[in-house]
């Protein structure tokens, strides 16, 4: 935002027309419009304030807004006042703990967050400033996250992008919470977490479970929820990320988490047709591309981003969910049959991919390791249909050596979790990267073939 922008004065306006979330106001002529995405603050007859912002110019010196909060009570004249800016959010440590909604609000009940800095949060992404320090090594500086499943099989690097699917019950808040508290304790890092369209409810037990396993004053939050008007799901997102870019500029780990970045299409679609616009072929709003762009190019840096993404009727030629995957760097898919069985975290692996696995990236021998544990897999799927009909007697010595090592690599790729010690009773385990990678080549190579899978499952690196 320049220097002219900060200091412009507000001018007034009047409401001409209310569309639920859509307000056209009016300003006296050309030189008092004010610019796009500023924020326009009407009020109702009850003298409640409606924050708006701006999202297109019509004829007549109108300025067309996008509501952030209720339109109610909003009447046909009443007085309006743009800011002269942008929408800012506080920043500053006072953040850690507190719940933000999509105007930097604290909506946690514990009073007004004491700042001395904000941030705008729509920003030309040419003019982000990022700290240099954050991208030594570029793309192959891993961040070890002390989960063997992934960091054996989806690498996490610096300003990569993971996206998570699952549905519920499938252990994704768990394997979320985990990977923060790894990333907070080992790396020194910090966490955003967005929340985008979810349900009330998530975003409360979210709060407790991070207060619960000790990480709570390491996390940043921001809420849009799906009670809120369509402009508050789509551009918390926004506040999300900025928040993440302060930290980065902090010169900290961040791990950014946004459930679910497919809300934030669906709001987009919502604002695409209140303010009248004509829909592609696939009925998503025009725009689809450009603003699931604009968003992934902030992430950069030390941000590493996870993001829930629903995929609608599991249908994932979806073009909303096409286009939020061609930014994914790996997509981790949770099975519920591998949570069925006690499996966790129960990402399938075979279903999912990463960009990242390449021997440029994690090194030659990590790379030949997983890639030989994936084709045990895929065999073990042939011969898991086998066995269920003939019985496990009746394979081939080779078939019955790659089943029996696949169901113990299967279970070697459990984790007891930190997070759900008070669960479990089990004591969670961090494992190094160069740990995981041993121990499942010992598995692969044969040299574990005498004991039985039980011994493998739920335990950390192997002796």
């Amino acid at each position: 935002m320049t220097e002219a922008a900060e200091t412009k004065q507000g001018y007034k306006g009047r409401v001409t027309g209310v569309q639920g979330p859509v307000v056209d106001v009016r300003f006296n002529g050309t030189d008092e419009m004010p610019d796009m995405h500023e924020t326009v603050v009407a009020t109702t007859f009850d003298k409640r304030e409606v924050v708006m912002l701006v999202a297109e110019h019509l004829e007549g010196n109108i300025a067309r807004c996008v509501a952030l909060t209720s339109t109610l009570n909003l009447q046909r004249n009443a007085p309006a006042l743009s800011s002269g800016t942008t929408l800012r959010i506080p920043v500053g440590e006072a953040l850690f703990g507190r719940i933000i909604n999509v105007m930097g609000q604290p909506i946690d009940g514990k009073g007004p967050i004491e700042h001395t800095e904000t941030a705008a949060i729509h920003r030309d992404n040419s003019r982000v400033q990022v700290n240099m320090d954050s991208l030594k090594g570029g793309k192959a500086d891993i961040v070890e996250t002390g989960i063997k499943v992934v960091d054996l099989l989806f690498p996490v690097v610096r300003g990569s992008k993971t996206g998570v699917i699952g549905g519920a019950g499938c252990g994704k808040t768990v394997l979320i919470t985990e990977l923060i508290h790894n990333i907070v304790e080992e790396h020194e890092g910090a966490c955003v977490f967005c929340g985008i369209g979810e349900r009330i409810r998530e975003g409360n037990e979210l709060y407790y479970e991070f207060e619960q396993a000790g990480i709570l004053d390491k996390v940043m939050m921001a809420f849009g929820q799906m009670d809120e008007p369509p402009g508050a799901r789509f551009n918390v997102i926004l506040t999300g990320i900025s928040l993440a870019e302060y930290l980065q500029r902090q010169g900290k780990e961040v791990l950014l988490f946004m459930d679910n970045v497919f809300r934030f299409v669906q709001a987009g679609a919502e604002i695409s047709t209140l303010l009248g616009r004509t829909p592609s072929e696939t009925g998503y709003q025009p725009t689809l591309s450009s603003e699931v762009g604009d968003v992934h190019e902030r992430i950069k840096g030390s941000i590493s981003a996870f993001e829930a993404v629903y995929v609608p009727a599991d249908d994932t030629t979806d073009p909303a969910v096409v286009a939020i995957f061609s930014y994914l760097d790996a997509v981790m898919v949770l099975s519920r049959e591998r949570t069925q069985l006690g499996l966790y975290p129960g990402i399938d692996p075979l279903a999912s991919s990463c960009s990242n696995l390449n021997s440029a990236v994690v090194g030659q021998r990590h790379f030949d390791v997983s890639q030989e544990v994936l084709r045990i897999f895929t065999k073990y799927e042939e011969l898991h249909r086998i066995v269920a009909v003939i019985g496990l007697d009746e394979l081939s010595k080779a078939d019955r050596t790659i089943y029996e090592r696949a169901r113990k690599l299967q279970n070697f790729l459990t984790q007891p979790m930190f997070v759900a010690e008070a669960f479990t009773g089990r004591k969670g385990e961090f494992v190094r990267v160069k740990d995981t990678v041993d121990s499942v080549e010992m598995i692969v190579d044969g040299r574990m073939d005498e004991k039985p899978e039980d011994e493998f499952y739920m335990v950390g690196k192997l002796n």
